[in-house]
């Protein structure tokens, strides 16, 4: 199993004074005391930034694509700013990048594509481990005549057995869908691995990055992958689904589409009209994390990032900015040098928040572990928290996740309870009957400070 690796030479530490006073959601106070949101894998909170963007979007730019007049002219901008910004984001090519109303949504919609191309009997691999979006999506194909095989957990750790993996996989596979990180336990999948091995027997790899992408860098062509899904909302935007897919892939499956709408890639595949202010969020959301990362890497050129955050700013192609024209008003080569630099910021951003919640994930499980009563489940030895998100499961005795979720609520602590639409993993745990888990997630804006006030509350909770 390869390890996954952050960068940390030339990196300065995260100013979170600076990061919370980007996000205003975090001077809320619950009953008098500061709103603690530990709710991140159900959504993160936004920047001011993105509410700027928004709003601005529905103020000066609010009408359908493709038209004749000014407003219509700068929504085509921001679609392809969009594009730009998320094909920064994931490593990939802007014509790569597809939106949807959620990233279920995206996925039903590729499944059903790809069952178009399927024969009774190919065999399609899910695991016990993933959100059902990532599972229920491809069972669908089984009343097409679709094998579905399912990848065992191990319990202990709740990790992906992957010997079972290999021994599933065989001539007949067709897909692979494997998430990059679990939303319930916070495990990171070997994905490289997986892929190397659904690729020797010809199969295509669908990864579900929904809660992986706010925790760390996400390169996919460096992957491998097919495909890869995941939702703004989970990193600092709004509601609006994103899917990479390989080219090729995107030319040459045949997606259900109403028959005016575009036959060229990727807008084949954008059922309906986008959201775009929606889009207008994502691009400001993506533009913070490349804020972030000239932050904390000296060696980003903050002046072409900075350039292409003003033209996303004023409703700008990036290719009619005045900072990249040449007096011929010709796009000059400092555009490509921009978008560079902005992935080499949204990646300095990336691997220093993973970084950063590396040492939260010390801080909370170790307190966690030393709780009379209770039980985590996910990987619990800090030699191993490269495999693992900010994200953990827990149980405590006597108390049913739903009370202890609404006694932490009330002193401000948010948290969620259930199974988060991880039906096999909480059934396979034991836990489904008898109300699933309770789930603290944290993300970058997060605190020691907060940890220690979560870890008092648990302690008093199973006391009473």
């Amino acid at each position: 199993m390869s390890t996954p690796s952050t960068k940390e030479s030339d990196m300065e530490a995260l100013d979170l004074k600076w990061i919370r006073g980007q996000f205003p959601a975090l001077t809320q106070k619950i009953n008098g005391q500061p709103a603690i949101f530990f709710d991140g894998p159900g959504g993160t909170q936004v920047p001011g930034s993105v509410l700027d963007a928004i709003s601005d979007y529905l103020v000066r730019s609010n009408a359908n694509a493709h038209g004749a007049f000014a407003t219509s002219a700068r929504t085509d901008a921001l679609i392809i700013a969009a594009r730009t910004a998320i094909a920064d984001f994931l490593g990939c090519h802007s014509d790569e990048v597809v939106f949807g109303a959620n990233m279920t949504t995206l996925t039903f919609t590729l499944s059903r594509a790809i069952g178009r191309t399927l024969q009774p009997g190919d065999e399609i691999i899910v695991t016990r481990l993933d959100h059902s979006a990532n599972v229920s999506s491809w069972e669908a194909l089984a009343e097409q005549g679709a094998v579905i095989r399912y990848v065992d957990v191990k319990v202990d750790d709740c990790t992906l057995d992957i010997n079972d993996l290999e021994q599933q996989i065989n001539s007949r596979t067709k897909l692979v869908a494997v998430s990059y990180a679990s939303n319930a336990v916070g495990t990171i999948n070997d994905i490289a691995t997986i892929v190397k091995l659904a690729h020797s027997v010809g199969a295509l790899v669908f990864v579900d990055a929904v809660h992986y992408a706010p925790h760390g860098p996400i390169n996919v062509h460096a992957l491998g992958c097919d495909f890869l899904a995941c939702s703004a909302y989970k990193f600092f935007a709004p509601h609006v689904g994103i899917l990479y897919g390989k080219r090729e892939h995107l030319a040459n499956l045949q997606p259900y589409k109403v028959k005016p709408a575009p036959n060229e890639v990727p807008s084949r595949w954008e059922t309906g009209t986008l959201n775009y202010e929606g889009l207008a969020g994502v691009v400001a959301a993506v533009n913070y994390l490349a804020k972030l990362g000239c932050h904390v890497s000296p060696t980003v050129d903050q002046e072409l990032v900075s350039a292409l955050i003003e033209a996303d700013k004023e409703g700008l192609e990036h290719f009619h900015c005045p900072r990249f024209l040449t007096s011929a008003e010709q796009p000059s080569h400092e555009i490509a040098s921009a978008y560079h630099s902005r992935r080499a910021a949204i990646v300095a951003a990336m691997s220093a928040i993973q970084q950063y919640e590396r040492e939260l994930s010390y801080k909370l499980i170790s307190g966690l572990l030393e709780i009379p009563g209770l039980t985590l489940y996910g990987i619990t030895d800090p030699e191993r928290f490269a495999w693992r998100t900010p994200t953990v499961a827990i149980r405590l005795q006597g108390k049913s996740p739903e009370s202890i979720a609404r006694t932490l609520g009330d002193r401000g602590i948010f948290s969620w309870h259930g199974n988060f639409y991880a039906l096999n993993l909480t059934e396979k745990l034991g836990v489904e009957s008898n109300g699933g888990l309770l789930r603290l997630g944290l993300v970058h804006y997060n605190s020691v400070e907060e940890i220690i006030q979560l870890l008092q509350a648990l302690k008093e909770i199973g006391l009473d």
